[in-house]
């Protein structure tokens, strides 16, 4: 890591964070169940102090957090992102009530959070969300399916968001505009999960609601005010799945510099080959260039600056393409072996491909980013007039 971005302390810890991924959590993920939610490994996260730290961290360091992880366990760094991104609505705008019951067991590793945004019509265009809560007595009654949920079915509570408007949900009516989110337990009638297996084994499923009830107790914010909460919660998030995605890059990278500096072919070790030390170099340069991206990102972020959203994206768009590199340069470098089944090469091709999808497609990133680099040109022509 870049010592002039990070001082002696971070780069202690994030050390320490590594060799904690190898020796405490990677046997421990070793023993979980594929596609299955893992409650020992978030367990000790949460006896580790892990859990405890991600919801006093800022953006910088929830991405020190899961870059340090990642090179080490990957299923350690998805479970603890998981459980943030799943809770964050909760610390962001839960009641005392909330935060009272469900914080103190996500932290402690015992209650196991999901972040219920995504349907079968509504990923990346989150604002298109179908799910409806349709008024009944003090309350609503929710209708309608949630799909690509990570830690479902399996998870205690969720963060559901529905619409609580009259529009038809397509997107093109209120969009965005009447929204609520909802803490909803999982214990509640009406609401069943089914999991969905995946190229790479991940908790992840599909939910369906059956007029699940719901009161103003369980509404985290303001009602029709959902789509800040989500919003809010993504753009913190978004850097560090950057982050994520430069942890596996860097674990590629290491992997294919110990090999191509001891595997010898045609004379000497494969790294004397031009066309193999120039891969190398290349890789390095993506990798270092996306972890400075995913800094600047979060930094932004805890500064308050006004480009987070821009900045967000770039980090999430730079990170997740280049980590695909790298770690397919990595299993190229390698040759067969690394498509052997069990071959740490080989779990990171599967596990790297779904951050360019989830949490806005690397499409959105860029339609993020022209959307604010244009509407910053905008208003500084706006403001010479």
């Amino acid at each position: 890591m870049p010592v002039f971005s990070l001082d002696p302390v971070q780069t202690d810890w994030c050390a320490r964070l590594r060799a904690l991924a190898v020796e405490r959590l990677r046997p421990i993920a070793d023993r979980g169940e594929p596609g299955a939610v893992n409650r020992p490994l978030i367990a000790a996260l949460g006896e580790l102090g892990l859990l405890e730290r991600l919801f006093g961290a800022g953006a910088l360091e929830l991405c020190l957090l899961r870059e340090s992880l990642a090179q080490g366990c990957t299923e350690a760094e998805t479970a603890l992102a998981l459980q943030g991104l799943g809770a964050y609505p909760l610390v962001l705008a839960g009641s005392g009530g909330q935060r009272a019951r469900w914080l103190p067991e996500v932290r402690a590793g015992r209650a196991v959070a999901a972040f219920a945004l995504s349907e079968p019509g509504a990923g990346s265009d989150a604002a298109a969300l179908a799910l409806r809560a349709v008024p009944d007595g003090d309350g609503w009654l929710l209708t309608g399916e949630k799909r690509w949920i990570s830690n479902a079915p399996d998870a205690d509570f969720y963060t559901v968001f529905a619409r609580t408007d009259a529009g038809d949900g397509s997107g093109g009516g209120t969009g965005a505009r009447g929204v609520t989110a909802f803490l909803v337990p999982a214990d509640r009638p009406g609401l069943t999960g089914t999991p969905i297996e995946m190229l790479s084994p991940h908790p992840i499923g599909a939910l369906a609601f059956d007029s699940v009830p719901v009161t103003g107790d369980d509404v985290l914010g303001e009602v029709d005010h959902g789509f800040r909460v989500a919003m809010t919660t993504l753009n913190l998030f978004r850097p560090s799945v950057g982050a994520f995605a430069v942890g596996m890059a860097q674990a590629a990278l290491d992997a294919a510099l110990e090999h191509t500096a001891e595997r010898r072919a045609f004379g000497g070790p494969l790294s004397r080959l031009q066309s193999v030390a120039h891969q190398i170099a290349e890789m390095a340069t993506r990798t270092e260039a996306a972890r400075l991206l995913v800094y600047a990102a979060a930094t932004a972020y805890d500064t308050g600056a006004p480009d987070v959203p821009r900045r967000s994206a770039m980090a999430k768009l730079f990170a997740t393409e280049t980590a695909q590199y790298v770690v397919d340069a990595a299993v190229q470098l390698h040759g067969a072996r690394a498509l052997q089944r069990g071959h740490p090469l080989e779990h990171l091709y599967r596990e790297v491909r779904a951050p360019r999808i989830y949490e806005g497609a690397t499409e959105v990133q860029r339609t993020i980013i022209a959307r604010e680099l244009y509407g910053s040109s905008h208003a500084e022509r706006e403001g010479v007039r």
